[in-house]
């Protein structure tokens, strides 16, 4: 017993020895992200990347400051369209799980094969940019950043079906059909209070493919306020290197402009992914009991 109990106590201290590595090196990129977008921008050039920086400087900080009330505005757009987007897919999607979950539904296998095709095919960027700007029109509004590609995703209908259909017992549903519970009460009061974990998880994902999306606002946005973060960040940068082009500042009769460019960079990946990082900790136990019980094949 007690041989067990220290072979046991070994093997626990192996395995955070282990993680504790993979940790730090998982860290290590974030933390020279951050001391990059700390760094003088010469010396930055001279030296490239290093986590002992010759010169520290808060020039770019201080470039992104001076956009504040764009940033700001853009903060807005990408925080709406994260918690909108968000809570309407996990909504749809948990309610398109759950027929494909129930074996008593006649048609969910063909649902399910409806499903798993999109994962295969898709129409491809033009005819998909055809369909949501000319003929549903979405264009230059808050639902071009919501709507397209990230509402409800197969990856995420087939974790929840499945979370359903190993994590929650069919005679819990059988009982609560006998007290007269129809599907809605069934989904509404059964399905959805035992199926936290799973919603978390989704949550967490299309949250993180909605605060990183630039590929909407890039396709169907045209109007600077409606820009998210990303746009933002991407248009600040463009402008950068525009202004720091001998070229471009000829043309405009003008000398070039010496802007922080590089560490400019940094310091948007710093602004972007500041969110996720405080928001991740909060939900993680949910996210891995969900993608766990949701991975596995009912």
């Amino acid at each position: 017993m007690d041989q067990n109990f220290a072979e046991s106590k070994r093997f626990r201290l192996f395995c955070t020895i282990v993680l504790t590595i993979l940790a730090v090196i998982a860290l290590l990129p974030i933390l020279l992200i951050v001391i990059a977008s700390v760094t003088d921008e010469k010396a930055l050039l001279a030296n490239g990347y290093t986590f002992f920086p010759a010169k520290l400087s808060t020039d770019s900080y201080y470039y992104m400051v001076r956009q504040g009330s764009m940033i700001v505005r853009s903060y807005g757009i990408t925080i709406l369209t994260t918690v909108v987007g968000t809570a309407a897919g996990v909504l749809f999607t948990t309610m398109l799980a759950y027929p494909m979950a129930r074996s008593s539904f006649r048609y969910r296998n063909v649902l399910s094969f409806f499903v798993f095709f999109t994962m295969l095919f898709n129409g491809g960027v033009v005819a998909s940019y055809i369909m949501w700007s000319r003929i549903i029109s979405i264009r230059n509004t808050i639902w071009a950043l919501i709507v397209p590609n990230y509402l409800v995703t197969a990856f995420n209908v087939f974790l929840v079906r499945n979370y359903y259909a190993t994590g929650i017992p069919e005679a819990l549903i059988e009982s609560a059909q006998i007290d007269g519970g129809n599907e809605f009460i069934i989904f509404l009061r059964i399905m959805l209070p035992l199926s936290i974990p799973v919603i978390a998880t989704v949550a967490l994902f299309s949250g993180l493919a909605y605060w990183n999306d630039w590929v909407n606002g890039l396709y169907y946005i045209t109007d600077p306020t409606l820009f998210g973060i990303q746009n933002l960040l991407i248009r600040i940068m463009n402008n950068i290197q525009f202004l720091k082009s001998s070229s471009n500042a000829a043309l405009l009769g003008t000398q070039a402009v010496d802007l922080p460019g590089t560490s400019v960079r940094m310091a948007m990946a710093v602004i972007g992914m500041l969110p996720v990082v405080i928001i991740f900790p909060f939900v993680q136990k949910y996210f891995i009991k969900g993608v766990v019980l949701g991975a596995v094949k009912g």
